[in-house]
């Protein structure tokens, strides 16, 4: 088993998350994150003035979801397809990191493995 996090442009969450049931994905979450990248952060006006003044950091979203190994490739396609600016992409569209699950267990019901996903 495989964990799969995602960090994307929190505009297109919306997109991913449908790309993920349409591959076969069972089950994910997602929540709103703040940091800094290769994109190292926007322009923002601020004040009455309308000043511009820099912002370190900016909003995305992280999707994280447990797949079985077969899957990994299918999902990762599936978040690029979804997660990617038209065309040929922009900075700041995201990253995706793969990393192995030792173990699952479901809690109702105590399951492990693969029968807990």
């Amino acid at each position: 088993m495989i964990s799969i996090e995602a960090i994307v442009r929190p505009e297109r969450v919306h997109r991913v998350t449908e790309a993920l049931q349409d591959a076969g994905c069972q089950g994910f979450y997602y929540v709103n994150v703040t940091g800094e990248g290769r994109q190292r952060g926007v322009e923002v006006f601020v004040g009455r003035g309308g000043t511009m003044a820099s912002r370190a950091s900016v909003p995305k979203t992280l999707v994280r979801t447990v797949v079985t190994d077969d899957m990994q490739e299918t999902v990762i396609a599936a978040i690029i397809e979804a997660a990617r600016t038209p065309d040929e992409g922009e900075i700041g569209d995201g990253k995706i990191f793969v990393s192995s699950v030792s173990e699952v267990v479901r809690v109702r019901t105590g399951e492990r493995g693969e029968a807990a996903i």
